[in-house]
């Protein structure tokens, strides 16, 4: 039998050895490799990015004169409207052709007729008991007169008295001749009230009454309105008044208005007014001041213009001071109602301002004129983020031709706003 092999000592230990290392070093040169794969390798620094300038549009400032026109707007009314009453009761026997809804009428013009019949017959009556009464004073006047004759042939020689004398008798008649003088005149005043005239030359709003129609006295009549000139109430807002001289006594220089209408934007029509006068108070809830503008000949019936109506509802505007020595900034290029960005002539950066206004309207916002260093350029375009000293870049104005790149794009140097930084 052949002899069983034994591996020896020395064999078995190198073969531990080597399962033992195997995984230490597979381990280490994870390890080693974790920690060279673990570091970022250092990036070479880029130069700093350079920062863009805030394109806008600009507008040049030059101080110039700013009329101000301020707008208002009212009701035409006319200046007398009053209701035609009956003094005296009566049956309508007539009506006057002018006394229709809407008709014209002149002054003095006989609008109604009552029946006269038994007002004439009055009169009658009135003449006749005058007649009577002047005739009884006519013999008091004979009777006392012959009294004091028959005193003085019988050689009185004390004054006679007034019961002698007939006077209490002659006083009496006088009296009669007075009182029937006075109902005769009242009787005539009776009958000329059966004509109700027209107290101005005017126009009919509304007719109350018919033909045939029984009246008493105060009866309505009619509503009528004078057409010599009509008026409209017109309020000014308190922070206007300063900019109007306005008149306060009828001695005052009128003001000019020019109305147009309210409801028709696309007639054109104007028609020409003055204000005449002032109220004496503000308006206790909007403390407006309201004026008093006077139209003459509201119907065109002299000077053949559109008429304006009565009720028309009419916008006004009044010129007022023309302010001097100030700056008129669009109002697309005002933001939060007073902040607005100014751009430096000289280096082209932004300059935000808060104006302190003197007037506005629905177009611009006008402010002081003073001298600003350099700042004489108004930034147009909405900037929603425009930092003190950013720089800028002009937009060409390609409409009007007038602007070119960097500084010259906007022309010779002009005055700048009064801001307040």
């Amino acid at each position: 039998m052949g002899q069983s092999l034994k591996p020896s000592p020395q064999h078995g230990r190198a073969a531990r050895i080597v399962r033992f290392a195997l995984p230490v070093g597979i381990l280490a040169v994870g390890v080693i490799a974790y920690a060279v794969l673990s570091v970022e390798p250092k990036k070479a620094k880029s130069p700093p990015a350079k920062p863009q300038p805030i394109r806008t549009k600009v507008k040049e400032l030059r101080s110039q004169e700013y009329p101000v026109v301020i707008h208002t707007h009212g009701i035409v009314r006319p200046h007398s409207e009053v209701t035609l009453t009956a003094q005296v009761p009566g049956r309508i026997a007539r009506v006057n052709p002018g006394l229709e809804d809407g008709a014209f009428f002149a002054a003095n013009d006989v609008l109604i007729e009552l029946e006269a019949v038994d007002y004439q017959t009055a009169v009658v009556t009135a003449e006749a008991q005058v007649a009577r009464a002047r005739a009884a004073h006519a013999l008091e006047e004979t009777r006392a007169k012959q009294a004091r004759l028959n005193w003085e042939d019988l050689g009185y020689k004390e004054a006679p008295n007034e019961l002698v004398l007939r006077l209490p008798q002659l006083r009496e008649s006088k009296a009669n001749v007075d009182a029937a003088e006075a109902q005769l005149e009242r009787s005539k005043r009776d009958l000329e009230r059966t004509q109700i005239r027209a107290p101005f030359e005017g126009r009919v709003r509304r007719r109350n009454v018919g033909l045939g129609q029984v009246v008493g006295a105060g009866t309505p009549l009619a509503s009528i309105f004078t057409v010599e000139f009509a008026e409209v109430r017109l309020p000014i807002a308190g922070r206007e008044i300063r900019f109007l001289n306005l008149p306060e006594t009828a001695a005052d220089e009128p003001l000019e208005v020019e109305l147009r209408s309210a409801t028709d934007d696309a007639s054109g029509v104007v028609w020409k007014a003055r204000i005449v006068r002032t109220e004496g108070a503000l308006d206790e809830n909007s403390l407006d001041l309201f004026v008093i503008a006077r139209v003459n000949d509201p119907f065109g019936r002299k000077s053949r213009h559109p008429p304006l109506r009565i009720g028309q509802p009419v916008r006004g505007s009044i010129a007022g001071r023309v302010l001097k020595d100030v700056v008129a900034l669009p109002r697309a290029s005002v933001r939060q109602l007073d902040q607005v960005v100014l751009v430096d002539r000289k280096n082209l950066t932004l300059m935000p301002r808060t104006v302190v206004p003197l007037w506005s309207d629905e177009s611009n916002i006008v402010v002081s004129a003073s001298v600003m260093e350099q700042a004489t350029l108004l930034a147009m375009t909405h900037l929603v983020y425009a930092p003190r000293g950013a720089k800028v870049e002009i937009i060409p104005d390609v409409t009007s031709g007038a602007a070119g790149a960097g500084t010259n794009s906007v022309g010779k140097t002009g005055a700048g706003v009064g801001v307040k930084p």
